[in-house]
């Protein structure tokens, strides 16, 4: 029988011997019926000639012999259409889809996409050096390299393909080789490269005319996006109501219904219909799996029901089974439809690999095949290459430029091309290339006018009428806002306690504040408080504002990719962000003017507390969308916190309260103008004193006391608008001496609602504006200081630098091979060579949810014997990672019972730090260079007996090892800039390695995200240490069979944690297989065991058998609970192989500090922009505070200014602290999930480093604040005072560092830090004495709160340097001006006065009997001694007591460091 005929029995077996004609329409719009036929007919032809051995030149004998790909072209069209994937579940789905669109006659969106002569160049990597603190003032070096244009880099070098409508491509490549450039190429995303030549067409238009159809081309890229509070179900439905068409099936009544229908019907597709409820997560929330995460992005792709896909490495993190069901799904979709599909995979198992029509393969951005997939093995054969039995084909083409990795035929050692330049080459020259070449001419074709004329019908016919032509959104404005609303409520309603945290910080700033100005009088002395509780008001709306910036860049990530995907307008995500708002302020704003108004005693009337309330709505309204804007307009977070905290304090100054309008300075006026909190203040001052009248009392009448009584002969005095000789203010006067008017009250309201507006059109602008991140892992970063160490190291790509491989290759030796052999050696001699027996029992772990106890690990066992690789399997979520957790002791949550034993005893105190365990994210200072993270973990980890030189010496031996010697110099940086995924998990096995692990290694994922090749590496090198002893335990998702025959036993879990296998693998894993073949489910030829494992488990072979029963039941349970009794007991009675010292960290705490002290000093010197933030924070508002309070003079009014400006210093805080805190927290985040739980050093040398590195930056901005302000404000420059005032200054850098450290130490998050700030910021600064002075603070605080408060201590002493000796020179109208009874003198008539509450008064003309002048104050002391300051010695003991509370800022960062460190669970 032919091969022709055996295909039309199989295919005929299959469909009952009838063939099927459906139409081509789906969720993605549509198709006739005719046209898929056409598509599917030609895709099964190409098959058909396939196994024919027409195209593939396959003679009888399976030899490659003829290039005879003439025809492939279409022929054969009567042959009934097939899909590879037919057998996919959901296909019937599908396929109804399909048939609905063809009855409703609706157009087809098939495009297409070609390319040819596609070259693509980015900035070299040359140029990628990371400056420090002293490097960046090199002013002529930094001339000279700025004039040099960067070099370029080729990233993708001439290449060309077709992917018609119903093809797939999947394009293959090392990392570093440019298969994600190449796919944001075709998927039209050209962002941050510096050159793009050669024609990328879709259809026929060009990629300028595909621009406006983006949400046609979509790309699916390696990053996971998401709001990790939103519900797995709550993202999904937000990205399907995005794409609901205009026109629906004529079957489908309403949006809801399609939009249900379809999230359905892609939550079933992926296997994630139990996830609905649960939260997305990140690395810090807590969420679904890893791999659940990842089908919700490729959900979130598929939502968008484009026409041409790309994805990158879109199964990195899916098990062998989900993996194969996804690119099932793909496969389905492209033949029915008519999609264009093209993927970049690593560790393609050939399952997966033999669902494509088509392979490119990418070398160093050469492209050295393309064409059928079934040609792809026989052209490298045929030039001289082996493919193994049972190995990856995609590998396998994938590996031959690599020496190591190559094997070639016998005969051909002299002739094989060695590099991809001569791959290239011999591709150029062979017949497939020819052919290919003939559809590069697909978009002149008429095919493909006709399929681009279609498919701009459809989409037309399907965007909502209301939006503009050019358009790529589908559903309108109003739906856009509707659903973004929806999705705001929900990240809100997600992140409760955020939420709560700032009702209630509210709730008590409130009542505060309320407390501070209780009862404010209505005499003259009420004035003050009364503003002050207004200028308050306003204060707290915008300190809570200040948190949208934070906001504002955890979000933009997501919105980036959602406007790729063009699910929304941007401006629909800015007005949803307000509709939003609106609520929560207004339940925020209401209790809180509910709470102050009353308890100050404000106006009693409803229309005055309106026009509060209103204000203050409006003003809160505003502030957020002015931090907004700037959060939008700023690409950086750095930036945006420079500008907003100095806008902030800017804004501050000039509301009108420090400093009245009139006496502003001209260059600075101008802030006033555009400042909404001024507008709000001028509406709040005359809302409250309008129409009053206001008596003068106390200090502010002149004279008074005992026989002063006659209002006659009294006057006002330091009341402004008073008039002189008057005893009384109007309200209207005292708001025309602040040029203030009531008229202007709702003039004033109009205006803050146009600034918003303003504002808001500036974030809509700015937001559209938001490119997504260019490029992925674009360069390596060098360290200035380490340039001369650094050879040049040539840059491949932006996904990696993989090592640029030498011209003739094969020279260098495989590592196998003898020339490492002394490396092996050494290795053998250095590594510890284990004897400890790790065994667990009974094993299971719950934790607690809302809806009750869960089951996560249910009843384990096994062990870990020296010398054994064990893999430990299952489905995505089936708990492998939590199993690693619990036997690594790293849970903090939950509850454990079972036993963890080591050699049949409890694990002891080092256990920890005793076991290695590489975790699946690879998180680590990204400031560090990798050899410096490699020494700090030797020197902290391996045991306090070992020299330092013998630890260093260990780390050269690993870096060899792991091949980094070209990047360990580099720094380790972030994604975007820094080392690859892959090195960055080398890297991570790295650190545990250097440890030298003594117990058994963990390792989670440690394939995950790498290619084959270095998958391979990965695994031969755990071999190696298994080999010399070590004990090594490794999760894994998707192994080949190559990789599954490098371990000894397996673990595999079915979902739910229950156990499904445990034992020997096998030698061609005969043993696993046998068990599984016994119980009726054998594994068929040629499949990899490890994927039919997983199919068994959780995919489609399971038969609906529950396995862990099948287990519980087998002969093979009884074994293996027997064994571990055995091995516990056998191991008991001998000595231990492990003897612990007895110490919980291998190094003394004096130790740990100093290395851990060193590592922050040389990150924050590294960290500039952190640096240069705090430096231009400290000059920018000295400056600032300086020329607003330029040279102060002498007169009453001119005292409170110099109160105003040492009071503003205070405002420096909160910009410098919000900057610190993310640092603070990320710092931490690196510190609690993975070295403090490996036990590589104390949390109290972790705190000291961290306080301790700071310390030389706080001296210089500190100089840096007082340079431009103290002298430029006019204060004395007797170096007493002056040197007095710098030391108060220097302490309070420390006093405002620790506070922002004590907030991050026990904060869950930057987020949360930021709103807690305000908090505690305003409550110091309102309780200082300087708004409220002390002898009118409520009796309740002025007894407690006002001598604990550093802010107090900080204020009084810098007053008493610069204050207590100034003579006071009133200007003519703040005298008081009063004629004296019986022709009296002056003199004569204030004596009494003068003798008693005057005698700090200055009488100027004490021999006239009329017109008698009296000034307020005589010397600066007379002005303090309001403010309880009595004597100039308080200035010193003040600021004694400043330096105690900067100690003692930094013991509070100590203790709730304590606070926050949780104990780790164990097995009970």
């Amino acid at each position: 029988m032919s091969t022709r005929d055996s295909w039309r029995n199989s295919w005929g077996s299959g469909y009952g011997g009838g063939g099927l004609s459906f139409g081509g329409t789906s969720a993605w719009g549509a198709g006739g019926g005719d046209t898929v036929f056409r598509v599917l007919s030609r895709t099964s032809e190409r098959r058909s000639k396939r196994r024919s051995g027409i195209i593939s030149g396959f003679s009888e004998d399976g030899l490659y012999e003829e290039d005879d790909l003439s025809v492939y072209s279409e022929r054969d069209v009567h042959l009934p259409p097939i899909s590879k994937a037919e057998d996919w579940a959901l296909m019937p789905d599908v396929k109804n889809y399909a048939e609905r669109g063809e009855k409703d006659q609706l157009k087809s969106r098939k495009l297409g996409v070609t390319w040819k002569n596609l070259t693509v160049k980015g900035i070299g990597s040359d140029a990628a050096f990371n400056e420090n603190v002293s490097s960046q003032f090199n002013i002529p070096r930094n001339i000279k390299e700025g004039r040099q244009p960067p070099p370029l880099n080729t990233i993708i070098d001439d290449t060309h393909g077709c992917v018609k409508p119903g093809e797939m491509l999947l394009v293959l490549g090392r990392p570093g080789s440019g298969c994600t450039t190449l796919l944001k190429m075709l998927a039209n995303r050209r962002n941050g490269y510096a050159e793009v030549n050669g024609d990328v067409h879709f259809g026929s238009m060009t990629a300028k005319e595909a621009e406006q159809y983006r949400g046609q081309i979509v790309m699916n890229t390696e990053e996971e996006l998401f709001f990790p509070t939103l519900t797995v179900g709550q993202t999904v439905d937000f990205a399907t109501r995005m794409n609901v068409p205009y026109h629906k099936f004529s079957d489908q009544h309403s949006d809801k219904e399609y939009q249900q229908e379809y999230r359905d019907f892609l939550l079933k597709a992926m296997g994630i219909t139990h996830t609905s409820g649960t939260k997305v997560g990140n690395e810090y929330v807590r969420g679904v799996s890893g791999g659940e995460r990842k089908r919700v992005s490729i959900i979130e792709t598929l939502a968008s029901r484009g026409s041409v896909f790309c994805w990158d490495n879109s199964t990195r993190g899916l098990d062998a089974s989900t993996a194969l069901q996804y690119t099932k799904a793909i496969r389905a979709m492209t033949d029915v439809v008519g999609l264009s599909t093209v993927v970049s995979l690593y560790q393609a198992g050939n399952g997966i690999y033999d669902l494509f029509d088509k392979v490119l393969v990418l070398d160093e951005g050469k492209e050295i095949y393309y064409g059928p997939r079934e040609q792809a093995r026989p052209f490298m054969e045929e030039l001289g290459f082996v493919c193994g039995d049972g190995a990856n084909v995609a590998d396998f083409l994938t590996g031959v430029t690599v020496p190591t990795e190559r094997s070639v035929r016998p005969g051909f050692e002299a002739s094989f091309p060695r590099t991809a330049v001569e791959i290239r080459d011999d591709y150029s020259r062979s017949d497939i290339n020819a052919i290919m070449g003939k559809q590069y001419a697909y978009p002149q074709t008429d095919e493909a006018k006709e399929n681009t004329k279609e498919f701009k019908e459809a989409i037309a016919y399907d965007k909502d009428k209301s939006l503009p032509k050019q358009s790529p959104l589908t559903v309108s404005f109003a739906k856009q806002v509707k659903a973004c609303v929806v999705r705001q409520y929900q990240i809100v309603w997600g992140d409760k306690p955020t939420f709560i945290i700032k009702q209630v910080a509210t709730l008590v700033q409130a009542l505060v504040v309320g407390s501070l100005f209780y009862n404010a009088s209505t005499d003259s002395s009420g004035l003050f408080s009364k503003s002050g509780a207004l200028f308050f008001s306003l204060l707290y709306q915008a300190l809570m504002a200040l948190s949208e910036v934070t906001d504002s860049f955890a979000g933009r990530p997501v919105l980036a990719k959602h406007k790729a995907f063009a699910f929304f307008h941007p401006a629909a995500f800015c007005i949803a962000q307000i509709a939003a708002d609106i609520p929560v302020l207004l339940f925020q704003v209401s209790h809180f003017s509910l709470v102050l108004y009353f308890m100050v005693s404000l106006r009693l009337s409803a229309s005055a507390f309106f026009i509060y309330w209103v204000t203050l709505l409006a003003t809160a309204i505003c502030m957020a969308a002015v931090m907004r804007a700037i959060g939008a307009v700023f690409s950086t977070f750095d930036g945006a916190t420079k500008l907003s905290g100095f806008w902030f304090s800017a804004l501050i100054t000039y509301i009108g309260y420090f400093i009245p309008k009139n006496r502003m300075h001209p260059w600075f006026v101008w802030i006033y103008w555009i400042d909404p909190l001024a507008y709000g203040f001028e509406i709040l001052l005359a809302n409250e004193v309008h129409g009053q009248t206001i008596p003068c009392v106390n200090n502010n009448l002149i004279p008074n006391g005992p026989g002063y009584t006659d209002l006659a002969f009294q006057s006002c005095a330091g009341v402004a608008g008073a008039v002189q000789g008057a005893t009384t203010v109007t309200g209207d006067q005292y708001l025309q001496a602040f040029s203030y008017k009531h008229s202007h009250l709702w003039r004033n309201f109009g205006i803050i609602w146009a600034w918003w507006a303003f504002f808001v059109v500036v974030t809509i602008v700015a937001t559209s504006n938001w490119k997504e991140m260019a490029g992925k892992s674009g360069f390596l970063v060098i360290p200035r200081e380490n340039v001369k160490k650094t050879l040049p190291l040539l840059q491949n790509d932006e996904e990696s630098q993989a090592k640029e491989k030498p011209a003739s290759r094969d020279q260098l030796a495989p590592l196998d091979s003898s020339s490492s052999s002394m490396d092996e050696k050494t290795i053998e001699n250095q590594l510890i060579s284990n004897t400890s027996v790790f065994t667990w029992k009974n094993l299971t772990y719950t934790v607690k949810t809302p809806s009750g106890d869960r089951v996560l690990l249910d009843n384990i066992q096994g062990w870990v014997k020296p010398g054994m690789l064990g893999a430990l399997m299952g489905s995505s979520g089936a708990g492998k990672t939590t199993l690693l957790d619990v036997l690594a002791q790293r849970k903090t949550e939950g509850s454990i019972t079972g036993s963890v034993l080591v050699d049949g005893r409890p694990l002891s105190v080092a256990f920890q730090r005793s076991a290695g365990y590489c975790e699946q994210l690879d998180i680590h200072e990204p400031l560090a260079t990798v050899r410096e993270a490699l020494e700090f973990s030797a020197l902290l980890r391996q045991g306090r007996s070992i020299p330092k030189e013998e630890k260093i010496k260990y780390v050269d031996t690993i870096i060899n090892l792991l091949e980094m010697q070209d990047i360990e110099h580099t720094l380790v940086g972030r994604t975007g800039a820094g080392l690859s995924v892959e090195q960055r998990k080398r890297l991570t096995i790295g650190v545990e390695l250097v440890a030298k692990p003594s117990i058994l290694i963990f390792l989670d994922e440690p394939t995950s995200g790498l290619d084959g090749q270095a998958a391979f590496n990965t695994l031969r090198f755990l071999r190696k240490l298994a080999a010399v002893g070590q004990a090594v335990l490794v999760t894994i998702h998707q192994p080949s069979a190559l990789l599954f025959k490098e371990f000894d036993t397996l673990l595999l879990l079915a979902r739910g944690g229950k156990t499904v296998y445990f034992g020997d693998i096998g030698v061609d894993a005969s043993t696993l297989k046998d068990y599984f073949a016994r119980n009726g489910a054998p594994c068929p030829r040629g499949v990899n065991p490890a994927e039919h494992m997983i199919d068994v488990v959780s995919g489609s072979a399971s038969q609906g058998k529950d396995w862990n029963q099948v287990w519980l039941e087998s002969p093979e349970h009884k074994e293996v609970s027997n064994e571990v009794d055995r091995i516990n007991k056998e191991a008991a009675g001998k000595p231990p192989g492990t003897v612990d010292d007895g110490h919980e960290f291998a190094m003394p705490l004096w130790q740990q500090t100093k290395l851990v002290t060193h590592r922050m000093n040389v990150a924050l010197y590294r960290n500039t922009d952190y640096i240069n933030n705090k430096f231009a924070l400290h000059i920018g508002s000295a400056l600032f505070n300086g020329f607003t309070f330029w040279k102060i003079g002498s007169s009453v009014q001119e005292l409170q200014l110099k109160l105003f400006t040492i009071f503003n210093f205070i405002f420096v805080a909160p910009g410098v602290i919000n900057q610190l805190q993310p640092l603070f927290i990320d710092r931490r985040d690196i510190y609690e999930f993975r070295e403090k739980k490996s036990k590589m050093y104390s949390w109290i040398a972790f705190v000291t480093g961290l306080i301790v590195s700071e310390f030389p930056y706080l001296c210089i901005c500190a100089v840096l604040y007082f340079a431009p302000w103290y002298y430029t404000v006019g204060f004395t420059t007797d170096s007493n005072k002056s040197g007095a005032t710098f030391f108060v200054m220097l302490f309070y850098e420390f006093i405002y560092t620790g506070i922002g450290q004590f907030i991050a130490a026990y904060a869950p998050n930057a987020v949360f830090a930021s709103l807690v700030n305000p908090a505690l910021i305003t409550v110091l600064v309102s309780f200082c004495g300087v708004l409220v002075p002390y002898s009118q603070i409520q009796e309740f605080w002025r007894y407690w709160i006002y001598w604990l408060n550093p802010f107090n201590y900080l204020v009084s002493s810098i007053l008493t340097f610069t204050v207590f000796d100034n003579v006071v020179q009133c200007d003519d109208h703040e005298f008081a001006l009063f004629d004296t009874p019986n022709n009296q003198t002056c003199g004569e008539y204030l004596a009494p006065y003068k003798a008693g509450l005057g005698a700090r008064t200055n009488l100027v003309n004490p021999e006239a009997t009329s017109g008698c002048r009296v000034c307020q104050y005589r010397f600066g002391s007379d002005y303090l001694a309001t403010l309880n300051i009595n004597d100039y010695y308080v200035g010193w003991r003040d600021a004694g007591i400043v330096v105690i509370f900067a100690i003692s800022s930094y013991v509070m960062v100590f203790l709730l460091m304590r606070l926050r460190t949780k104990a780790t669970k164990t097995a009970s």
